[in-house]
């Protein structure tokens, strides 16, 4: 007893001190309000909020000694007991905010709620809608906007030079829409076309395996998930897998919020998701704050949830834990009493750094989120292959110094795809023989050569080239035609509708990319007017003069003048009819230097230059002559054609009737661009029925496409004839579905047939089939310019020239000569005369002398 009553005085002081030490305690302590957390028990994502929200709240008591009342409301994945839990926060348990939920649908009703109560409510959801938070001004967004991830998908999409995807979503809400609207948005910025939108109900479906299933009968094997809940991204893939769907060949791209909860993933779960792509944001994991935050977490998590195989925390964990602290930092500067728009402004004025960087709210709404981790689903677990960074690109670190970007995943290094391949897949499946290529082609088709449909046998110029064009492929691709009985526009709908992989054979028209894409044409573009021919037999009362141009009538004309001239300066001084008067002198030399032309007799002239002259003359005119005949017969007995319409201005205005073929688009381009009435619009079946029609009047122009012009004329060659412009339209081309992969390889293939003359030989030998034999070719002859005689003209000239600087350089010698022979006449006479004066009279030879000079 001694002993246990020396044992007393201890036990009370330390029972004396325990309780002074929770007097002291319970004075420091401040209870500064109460949280209302509403979140689903049974959701992973759940579960990591709920841990992270009580641990932000012991670390803010931890460094300041305030406290908060803690209340959790389980909203079991409904959104109206997600709205009733939280009313039963606000009334009963006098929250003065509430965190939480996950879920855009949840968060709907609850910020509706607490708008009307004036109690803040910090948002986890992860897609917010522009629109909400002016919608409800007691609601901030503590986790920061996704959306851009759409962008990295498209970016990674466009990496591997996929053309299309499938594009898989839950349907539950306005942030699925928004989820929608913003990748399509980037897909289609990157000219990646849509394929197939399946829409996944909210609750697992029997019918997913159908839905699934015609995804797999199609073409494209790019398949990107967006906004799909835990539970539902499970079953697709596990079903999926099931399915083969998941192997050799196909490619998954996840985004959040599946794939910041892939780590949280079963083994069995794992297995079906092998090689598949994730997208998911990134905040760094780097320094002390975040090392306790991981450790905290598992430990915490552990004793929580000892179920769970994984304890690591993922982006909800870290969202939830900076809104915690937001939310405690903001009450822990107001007082209970001052109410809750008080309490929004502090929220709203946070300025910290958080787990997830800066905690700084503009519009109530975090700064989206800029950086996204790329991972690869391996073995039991996934690889963090790198970055992605919007307005940067990839990288394969983050927040260094040294960080290089590129524009292509690429750089990233080796991925490992679905089916375990390291070969890219190629992102669309390969025809088989099974399900071979299903090729429409137009049974209406006017043009035979082109399309030519007998007993199912189906042969022509497109169907040659088409056959061509795929054996060019840098693989095998089975095909099979079937014959469409309808119009174009509604061939081109059946890609649409897929019932049709292709159709071959029609016009590229802008509005039928509705439907589909086309290849580059292969033939002319354009619609020509065809008329019939006409004889002209107008304008010849002129015809005598159309032989030769003005030009070369007056340089005749002017060559005549200069002989005339010549000639009456040579023959003026032989011939008496030269003197007179002007007029008389201007008539005969005239009639002079005509007359060689009629008359071969040289008589006339005396003088030998005159006639050198005129021989020339008389071949070049003799030249002339015959030429002009041989011209002018040509035009006489050749007959020139000529269209009977000149232009459509002269259909329209005589009201005339014209054609087009059955089933074409030029009935709507008649009436919309050439503004033809459509009562004068008829349709024809055949070219035959186009020729009868014209030749019986019935219509005065028929309008077809180039290539369809260019047979018609080539078989009814003498009888009709293209008039006017050529409009432009798109030519004939192949079509394939929006952003079909086959779409640039039979581009190149068709550029390989144009440069290696394959397709001009084709085509060649189907106008051969049609060639007029017997046409000539309707060209008028053309009139005869000097170009044709400038040398007979140089030497008529020339020769004239010539005898005139002769005769006139002539005269002058000549008379000079006489003029000194004259003078040495009359010298030699003087001195004679001299001579006789002085010899004597009686000189024995006087007599004889004397008696010859009468003889001289």
């Amino acid at each position: 007893m001694e002993s246990m009553h020396k044992f007393v005085p201890l036990v009370c002081l330390i029972i004396i001190m325990s309780m002074v030490k929770i007097v002291l305690g319970t004075a420091i302590e401040v209870n500064k309000g109460i949280v209302g957390v509403v979140a689903d028990y049974n959701d992973r994502s759940g579960k990591e909020e709920i841990v992270a929200i009580k641990m932000a709240l012991e670390d803010f008591y931890h460094y300041t000694n305030q406290s908060f009342g803690l209340h959790i409301r389980d909203s079991h994945g409904d959104p109206l007991k997600a709205a009733l839990a939280a009313r039963d926060l606000i009334d009963k348990e006098q929250v003065q905010a509430i965190i939480g939920p996950q879920t855009w649908e949840e968060t709907t009703l609850i910020a509706e709620l607490c708008n009307q109560n004036m109690t803040p409510l910090l948002s986890l959801a992860d897609v917010t809608p522009n629109w909400a938070t002016s919608k409800w001004p007691f609601m901030v967004q503590t986790s920061p906007n996704a959306l851009k991830q759409m962008k990295a998908v498209s970016a990674i999409v466009q990496s591997w030079d996929w053309y299309s995807v499938n594009i898989i979503y839950e349907d539950k809400d306005a942030s699925s829409t928004e989820s929608l609207s913003n990748i399509y948005l980037a897909l289609t910025e990157a000219g990646i076309t849509i394929s197939n939108l399946l829409s996944v109900p909210p609750f697992p479906s029997s019918s997913l395996s159908k839905d699934l299933e015609n995804l797999r009968d199609g073409h494209c094997r790019v398949f990107v998930v967006v906004s799909l809940s835990l539970n539902l991204a499970i079953n697709l893939f596990e079903t999926a897998s099931k399915m083969d769907m998941v192997g050799k060949d196909y490619v998954w791209i996840i985004t959040d919020p599946f794939t910041s909860l892939v780590h949280s993933l079963n083994a069995s779960t794992i297995s079906s998701m092998q090689g598949i792509i994730g997208v998911k944001s990134y905040f760094q994991e780097n320094g002390k704050k975040h090392e306790d935050f991981y450790r905290k977490f598992r430990r915490k998590f552990s004793l929580d949830y000892p179920q769970e195989l994984n304890n690591e925390p993922g982006t909800f964990a870290a969202h939830a834990y900076d809104a915690a602290w937001t939310l405690a930092l903001a009450m822990s500067q107001t007082n209970n009493n001052e109410g809750g728009k008080f309490l929004m402004n502090k929220i709203l004025h946070s300025n910290f750094l958080g787990l997830k960087g800066r905690i700084q709210f503009n519009d109530h709404t975090l700064d989206p989120t800029q950086t996204f981790q790329i991972i690869n689903v391996i073995g039991k677990g996934y690889k963090e292959i790198g970055f992605w960074s919007n307005g940067l690109g990839f990288s394969s670190n983050i927040g260094q110094h040294d960080v290089s970007y590129s524009s292509s995943m690429k750089e990233l290094g080796q991925v490992m795809w679905p089916g375990r391949p390291w070969e890219t897949p190629r992102g669309w499946a390969l025809p088989t023989i099974e399900k071979p290529l299903r090729v429409g082609v137009p049974a209406l088709s006017t043009l035979k050569q082109f399309i030519n449909i007998t007993h199912d046998q189906f042969q022509g110029f497109t169907i040659d080239l088409f056959k061509a064009t795929m054996d060019l492929m840098p693989y095998h691709v089975p095909y099979k035609f079937y014959a469409f009985n309808d119009t174009y526009d509604e061939l081109v709908r059946q890609i649409y509708l897929k019932n049709f992989d292709a159709v071959i054979d029609v016009t590229i028209i802008s509005y039928r990319y509705q439907y589909a894409e086309f290849t580059q044409p292969y033939t002319d573009p354009g619609v020509v007017m065809v008329v019939p021919l006409k004889s002209k037999t107008g304008h010849r009362a002129w015809l005598f003069v159309k032989p030769f141009t003005k030009t070369m009538w007056i340089l005749i004309v002017l060559v005549i003048i200069y002989n005339v001239f010549v000639l009456w300066m040579l023959e003026r001084n032989h011939f008496c009819e030269l003197k007179g008067s002007i007029l008389k002198q201007y008539g005969n030399i005239a009639w002079l230097a005509m007359t060689p032309l009629v008359n071969l007799n040289g008589d006339k002239l005396h003088n030998n230059l005159s006639r050198v002259a005129m021989v020339v003359w008389l071949f070049v005119a003799l030249i002339i002559m015959q030429t002009y005949t041989a011209n002018l017969t040509s035009m006489l007995t050749v007959e020139r054609l000529e269209p009977t319409i000149g232009d459509v201005d002269q259909l329209r205005n005589n009201n005339a009737m014209v054609g087009y073929s059955t089933g074409s688009f030029l009935k709507n381009y008649l009436h919309d661009v050439l503004h033809f009435n459509p009562a004068n619009i008829r349709q024809f079946r055949s070219h035959e029925e186009f020729a009868e029609a014209l030749r019986r009047k019935e219509i005065a122009a028929v309008f077809i496409e180039a290539p369809g012009a260019k047979i018609f004329l080539a078989k009814y060659c003498k009888e009709f004839i293209q008039a006017g412009p050529m409009y432009k339209i798109g030519g004939f081309g192949f079509a394939f579905p929006q952003g079909s992969p086959y779409l640039p390889l039979v581009n190149k293939a068709l550029l390989d047939l144009f440069e290696s003359g394959k397709q001009r030989e084709l085509e060649n030998r189907m106008l051969a089939s049609e060639k007029c034999e017997e046409s000539e070719p309707d060209t008028e002859t053309a009139s005869l310019s000097p170009n044709s005689f400038w040398a007979l003209f140089t030497l008529t000239a020339g020769t004239s020239t010539i005898s005139l600087l002769i005769y006139v350089t002539g005269t002058n010698w000549l008379t000079s000569a006489v003029i000194e022979q004259l003078g040495q006449a009359k010298r030699r006479l003087s001195r004679k005369d001299s001579h006789v004066a002085e010899s004597p009279v009686n000189s024995p030879h006087s007599d004889s002398h004397v008696m010859q000079l009468p003889q001289a």
